[in-house]
């Protein structure tokens, strides 16, 4: 059987979500490092670690070069900035990029520049500063502990754009791989193209990653085109059924061919994998391994291994609400970590193609070929996390599109051989994962 490049120089990224609020100071994120590693995650992504403003929340930065007090050890003797740089350090030595969160749409409404630099804020009609919102079940909901920046239109605009180039620039020579930028498709695309320019001029690997989840294509498209190197992508969500989710991978592959997107089965913003789904395990695994396979990135956040059921809040998590539980999926995660290292084709956001079969209304399909044509993927998933369904192809060279050996690479209950005319009844819940080299 020949397996195409069994190690990877373009390897996309692992994430690892280390939420800082759950974890408390930077001293104690050391220690989570090395389990990270052995999960064989190739990055950390951490959520914002700025000063906040009066509501506490993460995402309501007020000062950007001051830290969070929840995160900062009074005890070491280290300032904390050396002591976040200890920890980029340590997480280098272990192989793991670091990914911090770039916050540039709003400051805090309590944050000094709000009148230090009062003509880099959008104003209503009355002068007042505008507080950014979002539509919440048909309403606009305001953030008023939200202040949101003219990042198109200031009156001080080069001013403005080099307080955010200092910013990146500052926390990449601290040793930073990349950022996840938060909110990205409604900030100026000139901004982005300044950034990722002047970062990649003296960094040329510095990752961007786009928080891009509602975003509509076109937005996506002017993402890619402003120097990004990922998107998020919305699979979390997907019910197996409705057709919103290929279209939306099928026109990205078309429209911004070669920029990869990130799944995930939870994150700071979702509850939590365990609660949402009851516990139902079969559920969980069959979640993780699709989001995993679907596309070529994957993001996990801290707690998704040990079965964590309180959400994360940007608010009011604490270190006590660290959970114990009898749950680890750590080996789990290892393994789809590896199934994704090893193979090439995972790495690359090729074409979908979903692929008829008699149980369509019980068993989803979907294949993938490389972008040189070389390996094949075909995942096969149970819609039915309760009851055992079937799968059957008559000729399962032909359901893959290629005529090399087929085997099964699924990180639970791999099949030791697949016969040409497969069946298989499908556990509760189970996704098959077979490839092929031509």
């Amino acid at each position: 059987m020949k397996i195409m490049n069994s190690k990877l120089s373009a390897e996309k990224l692992r994430l690892y979500n280390l939420f800082p609020r759950l974890l408390g100071d930077m001293t104690g994120w050391l220690g989570h490092i090395p389990r990270i590693a052995a999960m064989n995650f190739n990055s950390i992504y951490i959520n914002p670690f700025h000063y906040p403003g009066f509501s506490g929340s993460l995402y309501s930065p007020s000062d950007y070069y001051r830290f969070n007090d929840l995160f900062i050890d009074t005890k070491s003797k280290l300032t904390p900035e050396k002591q976040l740089k200890l920890f980029i350090d340590r997480a280098h030595e272990h192989k793991l990029k670091v990914i911090m969160d770039l916050v540039i749409n709003h400051t805090a409404i309590d944050s000094p520049l709000v009148k230090q630099h009062p003509n880099w804020y959008l104003k209503d009609e009355a002068g007042k500063v505008k507080n950014p919102g979002a539509m919440h079940d048909g309403k606009m909901v305001l953030w008023g502990d939200l202040a949101e920046i003219d990042n198109a239109a200031s009156k001080e605009i080069d001013n403005l754009y080099e307080f955010w180039r200092k910013l990146v620039m500052h926390y990449l020579d601290l040793g930073f791989d990349g950022f996840r930028c938060d909110a990205a498709y409604q900030v100026p695309s000139k901004l982005w193209k300044f950034l990722t320019g002047h970062a990649k001029s003296k960094y040329p690997h510095t990752l961007f990653i786009a928080e891009s989840l509602g975003c509509t294509i076109e937005d996506a498209i002017t993402l890619a085109e402003s120097g990004f190197d990922y998107t998020f992508n919305s699979s979390k969500y997907w019910d197996y059924n409705e057709p919103w989710l290929i279209k939306q991978y099928n026109d990205s592959f078309e429209k911004v061919r070669g920029v990869p997107s990130i799944g995930f089965a939870e994150s700071h913003d979702t509850p939590r994998l365990f609660t949402e789904l009851n516990g139902n395990m079969d559920a969980i695994c069959q979640r993780c391994q699709f989001v995993s396979f679907f596309a070529s990135g994957l993001m996990v956040p801290v707690g998704l291994e040990f079965g964590f059921k309180k959400e994360m809040s940007v608010v009011s998590s604490m270190p006590e609400d660290w959970e114990s539980t009898e749950t680890d999926l750590s080996d789990f995660f290892k393994k789809i970590n590896d199934i994704k290292s090893r193979y090439k084709i995972l790495n690359e956001e090729c074409e979908l193609q979903v692929v008829d079969q008699p149980n369509w209304m019980n068993v989803f399909c979907f294949r993938k070929v490389s972008f040189d044509g070389c390996e094949h993927i075909l995942c096969i998933v149970n819609k039915d996390i309760n009851n055992h369904q079937f799968v059957g192809f008559g000729d399962i060279n032909s359901a893959i599109g290629s005529a090399g050996e087929v085997i099964d690479i699924s990180p639970m209950y791999a099949l030791p051989s697949v016969n040409k005319n497969f069946e298989y009844n499908l556990r509760p819940g189970q996704l098959i994962l077979l490839y092929a080299a031509d």
